[in-house]
Protein backbone atom coordinates (compact mmCIF):
# COMPACT_ATOMS: atom_id res chain seq x y z
CA UNK A 1 0.00 0.00 0.00
CA UNK A 2 2.88 2.47 0.63
CA UNK A 3 3.51 2.12 -3.17
CA UNK A 4 0.25 2.87 -3.73
CA UNK A 5 0.06 5.92 -1.97
CA UNK A 6 3.60 6.99 -3.52
CA UNK A 7 1.66 6.90 -7.00
CA UNK A 8 -1.62 9.05 -5.28
CA UNK A 9 1.36 11.60 -4.13
CA UNK A 10 2.27 11.84 -7.55
CA UNK A 11 -1.23 12.46 -8.67
CA UNK A 12 -1.75 15.36 -6.07
CA UNK A 13 1.44 17.33 -7.45
CA UNK A 14 -0.45 16.86 -10.91
CA UNK A 15 -3.69 18.28 -9.52
CA UNK A 16 -5.11 15.12 -10.48
CA UNK A 17 -7.36 13.31 -8.32
CA UNK A 18 -5.01 11.64 -5.53
CA UNK A 19 -5.69 8.05 -6.40
CA UNK A 20 -2.80 5.37 -6.70
CA UNK A 21 -2.65 1.25 -7.62
CA UNK A 22 -0.61 -1.20 -7.42
CA UNK A 23 -0.46 -4.60 -9.01
CA UNK A 24 1.48 -7.56 -6.97
CA UNK A 25 1.56 -11.02 -8.82
CA UNK A 26 3.67 -14.03 -6.75
CA UNK A 27 5.33 -11.06 -4.29
CA UNK A 28 6.66 -8.56 -7.14
CA UNK A 29 5.19 -5.55 -8.04
CA UNK A 30 4.17 -5.92 -11.79
CA UNK A 31 2.23 -2.63 -11.95
CA UNK A 32 2.07 1.00 -10.53
CA UNK A 33 -0.13 3.92 -11.75
CA UNK A 34 -2.10 6.98 -10.57
CA UNK A 35 -5.32 8.93 -11.91
CA UNK A 36 -4.07 10.48 -15.17
CA UNK A 37 -7.39 11.63 -16.44
CA UNK A 38 -7.00 15.20 -16.73
CA UNK A 39 -3.62 14.95 -17.58
CA UNK A 40 -4.96 12.23 -20.45
CA UNK A 41 -8.12 14.09 -21.48
CA UNK A 42 -9.25 10.23 -20.67
CA UNK A 43 -12.33 9.60 -18.06
CA UNK A 44 -11.24 5.96 -18.12
CA UNK A 45 -7.54 6.71 -17.14
CA UNK A 46 -8.03 6.02 -13.28
CA UNK A 47 -5.04 4.20 -11.56
CA UNK A 48 -7.09 0.87 -11.68
CA UNK A 49 -7.40 0.62 -15.23
CA UNK A 50 -3.88 2.18 -16.11
CA UNK A 51 -2.16 -0.46 -13.65
CA UNK A 52 -4.51 -3.91 -15.05
CA UNK A 53 -3.91 -2.52 -18.35
CA UNK A 54 0.38 -2.53 -17.29
CA UNK A 55 -0.31 -5.73 -15.99
CA UNK A 56 -1.48 -7.40 -18.46
CA UNK A 57 1.30 -6.12 -21.00
CA UNK A 58 3.80 -7.58 -18.33
CA UNK A 59 1.89 -10.84 -18.08
CA UNK A 60 1.51 -10.73 -21.82
CA UNK A 61 -1.92 -11.78 -20.78
CA UNK A 62 -5.88 -10.04 -20.21
CA UNK A 63 -5.99 -12.65 -17.49
CA UNK A 64 -4.35 -11.39 -14.05
CA UNK A 65 -4.94 -14.81 -11.80
CA UNK A 66 -3.20 -15.39 -8.85
CA UNK A 67 -2.92 -11.30 -8.98
CA UNK A 68 -3.84 -8.89 -6.28
CA UNK A 69 -4.45 -5.20 -6.49
CA UNK A 70 -3.67 -2.15 -3.97
CA UNK A 71 -5.34 0.66 -4.55
CA UNK A 72 -5.87 3.84 -2.12
CA UNK A 73 -9.49 4.29 -2.21
CA UNK A 74 -12.31 2.01 -2.95
CA UNK A 75 -12.92 1.53 -6.75
CA UNK A 76 -15.90 3.13 -8.88
CA UNK A 77 -18.33 0.58 -10.48
CA UNK A 78 -15.92 0.86 -13.84
CA UNK A 79 -12.49 -0.12 -12.15
CA UNK A 80 -14.38 -2.74 -9.98
CA UNK A 81 -16.16 -4.16 -13.15
CA UNK A 82 -12.67 -4.07 -14.46
CA UNK A 83 -11.12 -6.08 -11.79
CA UNK A 84 -14.18 -8.51 -11.92
CA UNK A 85 -12.71 -9.14 -15.86
CA UNK A 86 -9.35 -8.87 -15.41
CA UNK A 87 -9.74 -12.13 -12.84
CA UNK A 88 -8.10 -10.05 -10.21
CA UNK A 89 -7.42 -12.57 -7.44
CA UNK A 90 -7.45 -10.09 -3.68
CA UNK A 91 -8.00 -6.20 -3.93
CA UNK A 92 -6.84 -4.60 -0.80
CA UNK A 93 -8.02 -0.26 -0.63
CA UNK A 94 -7.42 2.05 2.13
CA UNK A 95 -10.33 3.62 2.22
CA UNK A 96 -14.07 3.76 1.56
CA UNK A 97 -15.76 6.14 -1.23
CA UNK A 98 -19.09 6.53 0.41
CA UNK A 99 -19.81 8.44 -2.47
CA UNK A 100 -19.16 6.14 -5.82
CA UNK A 101 -17.39 2.87 -4.05
CA UNK A 102 -18.58 -0.53 -5.84
CA UNK A 103 -16.76 -2.42 -3.12
CA UNK A 104 -19.49 -2.79 -0.83
CA UNK A 105 -19.78 1.09 0.42
CA UNK A 106 -22.73 2.25 -2.39
CA UNK A 107 -22.54 -0.89 -4.29
CA UNK A 108 -20.97 -4.23 -4.43
CA UNK A 109 -19.78 -5.23 -7.83
CA UNK A 110 -16.44 -7.23 -7.04
CA UNK A 111 -19.20 -9.83 -5.45
CA UNK A 112 -21.46 -10.22 -7.31
CA UNK A 113 -23.39 -13.75 -7.53
CA UNK A 114 -24.27 -13.14 -10.93
CA UNK A 115 -20.92 -12.35 -12.28
CA UNK A 116 -18.23 -15.47 -13.55
CA UNK A 117 -15.70 -14.00 -10.83
CA UNK A 118 -15.59 -12.41 -7.40
CA UNK A 119 -12.14 -10.59 -5.95
CA UNK A 120 -11.86 -10.88 -2.14
CA UNK A 121 -12.07 -7.48 -0.97
CA UNK A 122 -10.32 -6.24 2.51
CA UNK A 123 -9.78 -2.43 3.35
CA UNK A 124 -7.75 -0.44 6.40
CA UNK A 125 -4.39 -0.26 5.19
CA UNK A 126 -2.96 2.76 5.87
CA UNK A 127 -6.60 4.28 5.78
CA UNK A 128 -5.76 7.34 7.57
CA UNK A 129 -2.78 8.27 5.54
CA UNK A 130 -4.33 7.56 2.04
CA UNK A 131 -8.26 9.52 3.55
CA UNK A 132 -5.95 12.64 4.70
CA UNK A 133 -4.37 12.99 0.93
CA UNK A 134 -7.73 12.70 -0.50
CA UNK A 135 -9.37 15.05 1.95
CA UNK A 136 -6.41 17.64 1.55
CA UNK A 137 -6.65 17.51 -2.59
CA UNK A 138 -10.76 18.21 -2.15
CA UNK A 139 -10.33 20.95 0.80
CA UNK A 140 -7.61 22.92 -1.64
CA UNK A 141 -9.95 22.24 -4.67
CA UNK A 142 -13.39 23.57 -2.52
CA UNK A 143 -10.92 26.63 -1.44
CA UNK A 144 -9.90 27.69 -5.21
CA UNK A 145 -13.42 27.78 -6.71
CA UNK A 146 -14.37 29.66 -4.15
CA UNK A 147 -11.88 32.33 -4.66
CA UNK A 148 -12.81 32.08 -8.69
CA UNK A 149 -16.76 33.27 -8.19
CA UNK A 150 -17.83 35.72 -9.98
CA UNK A 151 -21.03 38.26 -8.57
CA UNK A 152 -23.53 38.74 -11.20
CA UNK A 153 -25.00 42.40 -10.83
Amino acid sequence: MKEALKQATFAFEKDEVPVGAVIVFKGQIIARAHNQIKTLKDPTAHAEIIAITQAAAFLGNERLNGCDMYATIEPCSMCAGAMVLARIKNLYYATQDTKAGAAGSVINILDNKRLNHRVKASSGILKDECRLLIQVFFKKKRKASRGNIAFIK
